[in-house]
C-alpha cells in the first residue's frame, strides 16, 4: 500500500518551539481490550506506528494508564531512536491494576514516580509533552501540577497539558506553570465542552479532542453522511476534516489498529468544507 504524506498546511506549533503536524495520531487502541494489556497483535501495532510515522505525522500521543506502561514501551520498541521533530505526549495520573479501574492519583509522590516511568518506558531523557490525565479532585490541582513543575526545572519535562478539565482547573494550573495543551472530548455530536475551546483558542493553547470521530444522533449522521457523498469521503473523514475547520488550535489524534483506516484518517486534511458545509453540519 502506497503512503499517504499528511498536508504540511495544518501545522500547530506547540508550546511555541515544537511544530506539530494537526493530523496527528493516538496509540490507545494498540493496547488490549479497555486499554488494559497487551494488543492481539504486538507485530502488527508496530507496523502501524512505523507507517504513521513514514507517512509525516509528528505527534503520538500515548499515556502511562494505557497497558499500563505497556502502550509506552511499544512505541519506543517501534520508533526508538525517534525521527528528528517526532512528538511523543504521554499522560499520568491514574492507577489501574485490572481493565476496570482508572482511580485517579494526583499526589505529588505518585506524578513524580509515573514521570521517570515515563522517561524509562519511552527511552527519552525528556518527555516533550506530560499531560495530566485526570484531576484528583481529592488534591488541589495546583499541588499536583506543582510536582510536574519540578519534573519541568529537572529537565525531565518540556511542556505540561491537561486533559478532561474546565476552564477554571486550567486557570488554577496556570498559575503553576505554563498550560500548553487541553485533551478534552469534543466530536461534531458532543461539543459539552465548547467555552474551554474557545479559551484555548484564545490562549493559543492546543485544544487535541478525545474521541474525535463519534458522530451523535442519527439525524446528525444522516447530515454527515449526504456531506460526505457530496465530497467522495468517508463519514469519519468529514468528522476529522469538521474539526480541523472549528479551529486552527486543533490538534487531531484519531486512533486505530489499521493501515487502511490510518491512510483513510490521514487523507482527512485534503478535504476543504465550504463555509456553507462547515456551517450546516456546526447547526
Amino acid at each position: 500500500m502506497a503512503t499517504t504524506t499528511i498536508s504540511q498546511q495544518y501545522t500547530f506549533r506547540l508550546g511555541n518551539d515544537l511544530n506539530i503536524n494537526r493530523m496527528g495520531y493516538g496509540a490507545m487502541r494498540l493496547s488490549g481490550e479497555q486499554a488494559f494489556g497487551e494488543g492481539a497483535d504486538r507485530a502488527s501495532g508496530i507496523k502501524v506506528l512505523q507507517h504513521v510515522v513514514d507517512a509525516g505525522v509528528n505527534f503520538i500521543d500515548t499515556a502511562a494508564a494505557y497497558g499500563p506502561e505497556l502502550n509506552e514501551r511499544l512505541i519506543a520498541d517501534a520508533l526508538h531512536p525517534y525521527k528528528k521533530g517526532l512528538v511523543i505526549a504521554t499522560k499520568g495520573g491514574f492507577h489501574r491494576a485490572n481493565p476496570q479501574e482508572w482511580r485517579t492519583d494526583g499526589t505529588p509522590a505518585w506524578i513524580k514516580q509515573e514521570i521517570d516511568n515515563s522517561l524509562r518506558n519511552l527511552k527519552v531523557e525528556q518527555i516533550d509533552l506530560w499531560q495530566l490525565h485526570r484531576v484528583d479532585p481529592n488534591v488541589p490541582v495546583e499541588e499536583t501540577i506543582g510536582a510536574v513543575a519540578d519534573a519541568v526545572k529537572a529537565g525531565k519535562v518540556k511542556h505540561v497539558g491537561l486533559s478532561e478539565v474546565n476552564v477554571e482547573q486550567i486557570q488554577r494550573a496556570e498559575s503553576v506553570l505554563p498550560i500548553v495543551s487541553v485533551q478534552n472530548l469534543y466530536n461534531l455530536g458532543n461539543r459539552q465542552w465548547e467555552d474551554v475551546l474557545d479559551y484555548t483558542t484564545q490562549k493559543g493553547i492546543a485544544f487535541i479532542p478525545w474521541f474525535p470521530l463519534a458522530a451523535g444522533p442519527q439525524t446528525l449522521e444522516e447530515k454527515i453522511s449526504h456531506i460526505a457523498a457530496k465530497y467522495n469521503a468517508t463519514t469519519a473523514q468529514i468528522a476529522l476534516a469538521w474539526l480541523l475547520k472549528r479551529a486552527d488550535n486543533i490538534l487531531l489524534i484519531p486512533g486505530t489498529k489499521s493501515i487502511h483506516h490510518l491512510e483513510e484518517n490521514l487523507k482527512a486534511v485534503n478535504i476543504d468544507l465550504s463555509a456553507e458545509d462547515f456551517a450546516l453540519l456546526s447547526a
